[in-house]
């Protein structure tokens, strides 16, 4: 099969020129030791294009050159071996040739729905620059051509499931074989020409978790703006039930200094423009948990999120691949191939249970706070803030509709590592099952955003109803001018699908720029 280019349904954002590269995007410098998360975002959404750092490239070239050396003089897992429990049969020097491609014939074979385009893109950046960390032993056309194919615009067909945690062999494989020019490559670019892959590229390229760590900093990048979003929709509940600010006062998270909920709690004052040691309230004297306690609820979230963010950096700049070739770590400085399990993603997996597990505390928080705007004693309006009519139901529907959204997130929020796994006949006899993982915690952001978005349509709803404008000087003012210029002012009973529809998708989305400023 030609690496020929089919129609994708998900196309990569950014303004793309007549070529088919993304036209007037930024550049990322790829290293293999600095790569942040953000830049991984960047190139998976076609607003930065890659260039691979010129000692960087050296190290790749340096490891390749090594990896060639060892094959061809000793048994190097994967070059002159087979793999897994075929690890102790040795390959003819006469089929060491084909043996590359047999490899990434045999393992290309994941199933289920084809990937959408910035996923496969965030795995091929992530590959990229591990690449050019040059532990790979790979040869170093391969990275320019991935560098290639990210500025073009084009990207592999890749499958969803073929990965326990332990290496997406699977989906790097297709990718192999595209870069090989058998295996199809879709988007608006032009792919890169055909790579000769022998049996010193095979192994090297699929010995990665590109993938999940791809889609990890996605689910972690999208994920962090609605949780941080989600605080600018709770101040517009708490003005709509006149809540008190003590809960946010900066004594109280002085004396009890976790990082997360410190910062909650200033940036909570920052949104509503009250001071460091609020006024006691006018009214109750405190409110229920939606309110009171949010920051020792958000805070985790932040804190689960940046604990997240520093596993990835750290493997997204891994050289992890097994072997790991080092042209001058061997004795007298010759160069080594170190068989090991360094592929193994236990801290990523269990770092991504942790974060689902916060944020899914942070969506049934908002619930809450939903079901408080539906109580007249809080707002001072009609139960569900119905209208006039007799009977009216008002928002009673949306917490129902935020609970069933809430359930599914419950369940993307089972721990995967709780998984196990014995493969390719008990020599694999354990599996972190961070692939599910990073496909869980994407799935959750639909989920998350049609909870905070129910509370979002109710809160403005009050506002409106009671006549309350925020001050639009400060960032809970300009969020409520930003909602009811887009949410639907009618009153009556009438479907909300609609509202939500608004509320969950571009109103959160603009919320998470209200701390940049530029909303």
């Amino acid at each position: 099969m030609s690496s020929h280019l089919v129609d994708s349904e998900d196309s990569v954002s950014g303004t793309v020129g007549s070529s088919g590269a993304p036209g007037s995007v930024g550049v990322v410098v790829l290293d293999g030791q600095t790569l942040p998360v953000s830049d991984v975002v960047r190139l998976a959404h076609g607003t930065a294009r890659p260039v691979p750092a010129g000692e960087a490239m050296k190290r790749v070239d340096r490891s390749w050159n090594a990896a060639r050396e060892l094959a061809a003089t000793g048994r190097v897992y994967g070059r002159s071996t087979g793999v897994g429990a075929n690890r102790n049969e040795d390959v003819p020097t006469e089929a060491a040739a084909d043996h590359g491609l047999r490899l990434l014939r045999s393992h290309a074979g994941a199933i289920g729905e084809v990937l959408p385009a910035r996923e496969v893109r965030a795995m091929l950046a992530v590959r990229a620059n591990q690449l050019l960390a040059g532990g790979a032993g790979l040869r170093p056309t391969v990275v320019t051509a991935l560098c290639e194919a990210l500025e073009a615009g084009a990207h592999p067909v890749v499958n969803e499931f073929g990965s326990v945690g332990t290496g997406d062999i699977a989906a790097l494989a297709q990718a192999g074989l595209a870069l090989a020019g058998e295996h199809p490559w879709q988007g608006p670019g032009v792919a890169p020409e055909p790579q000769s892959l022998d049996n010193n590229d095979a192994l090297a390229l699929i010995s990665s978790n590109a993938l999940t760590l791809g889609q990890a900093t996605l689910a972690l990048d999208e994920l962090r703006r609605l949780v941080t979003a989600t605080q600018v929709v709770a101040a517009l509940s708490l003005l709509a039930v006149d809540g008190s600010y003590e809960a946010y006062a900066e004594p109280v998270h002085a004396a009890r200094p976790h990082p997360g909920s410190y910062d909650v709690a200033a940036r909570m004052r920052e949104l509503l423009g009250v001071p460091e040691r609020p006024g006691p309230p006018l009214g109750r004297i405190q409110d229920p948990y939606g309110f009171r306690c949010l920051p020792q609820i958000h805070g985790p979230a932040q804190d689960a999120a940046d604990a997240l963010e520093r596993v990835l950096a750290v493997e997204i700049n891994a050289a992890a691949e097994n072997p790991l070739i080092c042209p001058d770590a061997g004795a007298n400085d010759s160069p080594a191939a170190y068989h090991h399990g360094g592929f193994y993603l236990a801290q990523l997996a269990l770092a991504l249970d942790h974060f689902r597990l916060a944020v899914t505390q942070v969506a049934r928080l908002s619930t809450s706070r939903l079901s408080a705007l539906n109580e007249p004693a809080l707002t001072r309006l009609r139960p569900f803030l119905a209208d006039g009519e007799p009977a009216s139901s008002g928002v009673m529907i949306l917490e129902y509709a935020a609970g069933a959204a809430l359930g599914d997130l419950r369940t993307y929020s089972a721990p995967a590592s709780l998984g196990h796994a014995v493969l390719s006949r008990g020599v694999e006899e354990q599996a972190s099952f961070a692939s599910l993982a990073a496909r869980q915690t994407l799935r959750a952001c639909g989920a998350y955003r049609q909870v905070v978005g129910c509370e979002l349509v109710a809160a403005v709803r009050a506002l409106r109803q009671r006549d309350l404008r925020p001050d639009p000087d400060l960032p809970v003012g300009r969020a409520f001018v930003l909602a009811d210029s887009l949410l639907n002012d009618d009153l009556a009973d009438r479907p909300l699908t609609d509202d939500v529809k608004v509320a969950a998708g571009e109103l959160l989305d603009q919320y998470t720029e209200l701390w940049r400023g530029t909303v």
